[in-house]
């Protein structure tokens, strides 16, 4: 798994008379969970966007190991190499359980049989037990779902972990489990974990704690 780097990262909206992100330097390595906090309007999730691949910095540039983003298939990257975890989870609510996690199997092309087989092992080692496999999301709480979104995020092979305010519409106890989860996840299986959160639990849990104020970053 590799490293996920930021080389003087600016950013700036059209017609915006200031700069969204403004120098940013940093790297996020893997076995570690990196916590990015700040009030709303800092320009947290903008930089996670930056990172995903959805948005193109204005200047400075992204680099996952040595290969630089501006030169890469950006869809590629978000199959293979990136995964986004949302605060709203973002599961398809027509598809059951088992179906959303093999969704972007199938999408690169991985027999059904197979993806459903890593499917089920991944839900089960988030703690998603089998009789829930057919169930809609819908019918699961929001930990459970929150749960689904990782095993799914965990699907595709990526090595680099991208959450934002996952535990935002989660009560304390899920809270406290979906960090676990994404805490082990680094520690015991080399992930690279990204978290924006405005969570201070979240802030303390995680091993380096950037700082987000005007659009640098601290």
């Amino acid at each position: 798994m590799r490293e996920l780097k930021l080389e003087n990262i600016c950013y700036q909206y059209k017609n915006a008379g200031r700069m969204a992100l403004e120098n940013i330097n940093c790297a996020f390595r893997p076995g570690t969970v990196s916590a990015v906090v700040g009030p709303s309007g800092s320009g947290k999730t903008t930089l996670l966007s930056i990172m995903a691949g959805l948005d193109r910095p204005s200047g400075g540039r992204v680099l996952l190991g040595e290969a630089d983003l501006a030169g890469m298939d950006l869809d590629a990257y978000r199959r293979k190499d990136v995964s986004v975890i949302f605060q709203a989870f973002q599961l398809f609510p027509l598809l059951k359980v088992l179906g959303n996690v093999c969704y972007p199997m199938e999408l690169g092309g991985v027999p059904v049989k197979a993806a459903r087989e890593r499917a089920g092992a991944l839900l089960e080692s988030v703690g998603i037990e089998a009789e829930k496999f057919r169930r809609f999301p819908a019918n699961l709480s929001g930990g459970e779902q929150q749960r689904v979104a990782i095993a799914r995020s965990l699907a595709t092979g990526a090595g680099v972990l991208l959450a934002d305010e996952p535990t935002g519409n989660l009560d304390g106890e899920n809270s406290r489990n979906v960090v676990e989860l994404l805490t082990r996840l680094a520690h015991e299986e080399g992930y690279c974990v990204v978290i924006v959160t405005h969570d201070p639990a979240v802030a303390e849990a995680s091993d380096l704690v950037y700082r987000m104020v005007d659009g640098a970053l601290q």
